[in-house]
């Protein structure tokens, strides 16, 4: 990509292109003790009306009904005290608490001592009488733990399992389990084996602003995350790379493959992220702290803008045109934003967004953020538009489900952008759009006044 140069007589107008790379022993027994008082559901932290969102995905993921998740996490909240109350009376002889039952309603409590069973029993909850107390296994666990550094390949996972009172070590195969447990020196008696080819991995984030590498050569900054169906990852700028160039995260871990580009003409760029990397609505602001995007509303020229990169990090201005053209060493970009907001290389792709709306990713330009300068950005919309990717923003969760006309002409669809003067029809009524945007459930016509309206 190129970069930024010196020219006699001005600033050089240049695309923002990427740079380059440079065991305890168990207690004796005590008098059991007297039985904890219950506390009601109402007085545990947190319990009051759930989201629906929440209560969705637990319908959703635990096969629950609206009735069955509301019951499950009351009884989760309350359930929570009354584990606490046993395990600090039970001292050294508690040996864990675990929920069971479709709504959680089962409580049980290990001990070591058969002479705390009407204390557990008496505050609602099963006793479980074991040979070996928590903290014994704990202690057995942080040897394991110790030992399994640098080999924790075949052995990547250890826990205690408290329903079996034991330390589980997930491994590849019984070998490599069984060669840990001898040289951590512990008792396999209170060990069990997990043999899985599982290989668990690190889960990062796209977040909007970041640094993202190219071929291991070159560097530019992620745009706004995106999905389309499946597939998650990022929009960009088109010269940061051509379709099936290969990308790196922020922490040079493997990321993903440019799905398609274009540059010179436009400067746009989409890069499908593989299963470690999740798309988000945030973009990296001012002191490391999240600016989250609820949408794609294009802003007026003279509104504020502020944009986000990986060299220079936030900086703001303003909106001086709307689709303009301008040519690079490169060729020719149509359909651009000028903005006030400076940028260096390495910026490309980068964010840019007015409020909490996504504006666009970063082009070119002219300048530094020491001097000032001019920089362009690609708006985000027509992006979307032309490789049929939905925006990840923040507000996707909410709203009602509409009845969406989308398979009808002149229906509306979320996840379809708009530009200004669209007509559609939504529940038979007309409607007209009046700011640019990518619909969204929660941004049905009939709900958002200042997007459509009826006609």
């Amino acid at each position: 990509m190129a970069h930024r140069h010196a020219a006699a007589g001005g600033a050089a107008l240049t695309v923002l292109g990427a740079l380059v790379l440079a065991g305890l022993p168990a207690a004796a027994a005590a008098e059991p003790p007297a039985p904890p008082p219950v506390p009601s559901a109402a007085g545990a932290p947190g319990v009051g009306e759930p989201s629906p969102a929440m209560l969705r995905a637990l319908e959703r993921d635990l096969k629950l009904t609206e009735a069955q998740a509301r019951a499950r996490l009351v009884n989760e909240a309350e359930a929570g005290s009354r584990a606490g109350r046993l395990q600090n009376a039970l001292g050294e002889r508690f040996a864990g608490a675990w929920l069971s039952g479709l709504t959680s309603a089962d409580l049980s409590v290990a001990t070591t001592d058969v002479a705390d069973t009407p204390a557990i029993e008496a505050a609602g909850a099963r006793a479980v009488v074991v040979r070996t107390p928590l903290e014994e296994l704990k202690a057995v666990r942080a040897k394991l733990d110790a030992t399994a550094t640098g080999k924790a390949v075949d052995t990547p996972v250890r826990y205690i399992d408290v329903r079996t009172n034991r330390v589980t070590v997930q491994a590849t195969s019984r070998a490599a389990a069984d060669t840990l447990v001898a040289a951590a020196g512990v008792d396999s008696a209170l060990v069990d084996v997990q043999v899985s080819a599982d290989q668990p991995h690190a889960l990062y984030d796209i977040r909007g602003g970041d640094p993202f590498y190219i071929d291991g050569t070159a560097r530019c900054s992620v745009g706004f995350g995106v999905t389309k169906g499946d597939q998650q990852g990022f929009a960009t700028a088109g010269h940061c790379g051509q379709a099936g160039a290969t990308t790196t995260g922020y922490n040079q871990v493997a990321q993903g493959t440019f799905q398609a580009s274009v540059f010179p003409g436009n400067d746009m760029a989409w890069v499908g992220v593989n299963s470690d990397w999740t798309a988000t609505p945030a973009v990296k602001g001012e002191g490391d702290q999240d600016v989250q995007t609820a949408g794609s509303v294009q802003a007026l020229t003279g509104a504020a803008v502020c944009r986000s990169g990986s060299t220079t990090g936030w900086h703001c201005g303003t909106i001086q045109q709307h689709d303009t053209s301008v040519t690079y060493a490169e060729g020719t970009v149509d359909g651009v934003t000028r903005t006030t907001v400076c940028a260096e290389p390495g910026d490309s792709g980068g964010s840019f967004i007015s409020g909490v709306q996504a504006q666009g990713v970063t082009s070119g330009g002219s300048g530094d953020c020491t001097r000032g300068g001019i920089t362009f950005y690609q708006p985000i919309n027509p992006l979307l538009s032309a490789y049929g990717l939905t925006l990840k923003t923040s507000t996707a969760e909410s709203g009602t489900p509409a009845p969406e006309d989308g398979g009808q002409a002149g229906g509306w669809a979320a996840g379809r952008v708009y530009e200004v003067g669209a007509r559609v029809t939504l529940g038979g009524v007309s409607y007209e759009c009046l700011q640019a945007h990518q619909a969204q459930t929660a941004w049905q016509p009939a709900l958002a006044p200042e997007l459509w309206q009826p006609v």
